[in-house]
């Protein structure tokens, strides 16, 4: 599998193939053709297939896409069947809105635990995830190593935090704290998410005269 000088517009194209190949999929379509799939997904036929060209060849001109293989293909160029494991600190509103209702799994990662430092979360469970002391961050990932930490913490401590996870040897961070961060230590990869980013830029879709 090719995965040398991918652009980061094509790494990020490729979730919403295999969404759409799922949703696909569980409607009971067998295959498809990249022009059909490009008019599905609002992208050109030679757009998808100069993506998937990146990773190897993986339609059969005059057959198109068999949309099983090639959601197993993403699903693995992806690394969902990597085995990633997750742990969340700061169990709040948006912390516990995520452990409940966010599918994790499907994602390809086993949520393992929560972390934060108000008595009332503690020592429970938040849709059979454990809610732990954040003293016993390091201990816990000792002993159970985490791919990746996410953080829906306070801005005043998520550079603290991102550190925290950094040197206990997260390898990713998904970062929900609204403030850009960047881990002394560069081999992490950071994920900022800016609900503010999404909702302006469709307030610029919905204006006029701009």
């Amino acid at each position: 599998m090719k995965k040398q000088n991918v652009s980061e517009a094509v790494i990020r194209r490729l979730p919403r193939y295999f969404r759409h190949l799922t949703e696909l999929n569980q409607a009971g379509v067998v295959r498809i053709s990249s022009s059909a799939l490009g008019k599905s997904m609002g992208l050109t036929a030679s757009q998808i297939r100069q993506d998937l060209s990146c990773f190897g060849e993986f339609g059969q001109q005059g057959y198109g896409y068999n949309i099983n293989k090639l959601l197993h293909e993403i699903g693995n160029i992806l690394g969902m069947q990597a085995g990633h494991t997750a742990v969340l600190l700061g169990a709040g509103t948006l912390g516990r809105a995520l452990i409940e209702n966010f599918d994790f799994e499907w994602s390809g990662f086993h949520l393992m635990a929560a972390f934060d430092v108000r008595p009332e979360m503690l020592n429970q469970t938040v849709a059979g995830v454990p809610v732990l002391h954040i003293d016993q961050l390091e201990g816990y990932l000792k002993e159970h190593p985490a791919s990746v930490g996410i953080l829906t913490v306070p801005k005043s401590v998520a550079g603290a935090m991102a550190d925290r996870l950094a040197e206990a040897g997260v390898k990713g961070i998904w970062n929900f704290t609204n403030i850009e961060l960047n881990p002394k230590n560069e081999d992490v990869f950071v994920e900022n998410v800016h609900f503010s980013d999404s909702l302006q830029t469709l307030s610029y879709m919905i204006s006029e005269d701009v």
